[in-house]
């Protein structure tokens, strides 16, 4: 009988993104949390001889959350670029979960053409020792790289 043990389990440190924009490759060191979600649109269909609503898959929309350190300007600088300038910046972020101490290896997934929603552009916070900020964002594909082992 196999069943998952403890040490299988993937940290969620173990890890490293990476933010492409425009070509150019940069370490989220300062990543806390990243989160990415697919969700499928569908569409009700009704039928003869059924009374209740099937539902047909229909496109997809994909959305996502960062917390990082309140340490780069990067992301801000991105949204004054739009807001002053009109000028919006789509960019590809890879998530790559990697504990070496896991039996399941690692998972690499990349999130394509992303567009930031809501950005902080000023934050003090006196009951806080360490800043933070959270960035929403979207995004219209993925691909995954890699992809853990499960045997």
């Amino acid at each position: 009988m196999s069943y998952l043990t403890a040490e299988n389990l993937v940290s969620g440190q173990e890890g490293r993104a990476y933010v492409k924009i425009d070509g150019q490759n940069r370490e989220l060191l300062y990543l806390k949390e990243v989160t990415a979600t697919v969700t499928k649109k569908k569409t009700a269909v009704r039928t003869l001889g059924r009374r209740g609503d099937q539902f047909k898959s229909s496109g997809f929309s994909g959305s996502g959350k960062m917390k990082v350190y309140y340490v780069t300007s990067l992301f801000r600088e991105l949204m004054l670029q739009y807001m002053k300038n009109g000028v919006d910046t789509y960019f590809d972020i890879a998530v790559i979960n990697d504990d070496p101490a896991s039996g399941f290896g690692a998972q690499s997934m990349v999130l394509k053409n992303c567009n930031l929603d809501k950005v902080v552009l000023a934050k003090l916070d006196v009951a806080e020792d360490f800043l933070d900020e959270e960035l929403s964002f979207t995004f219209d594909d993925a691909e995954m790289l890699q992809s853990f082992s499960e045997s």
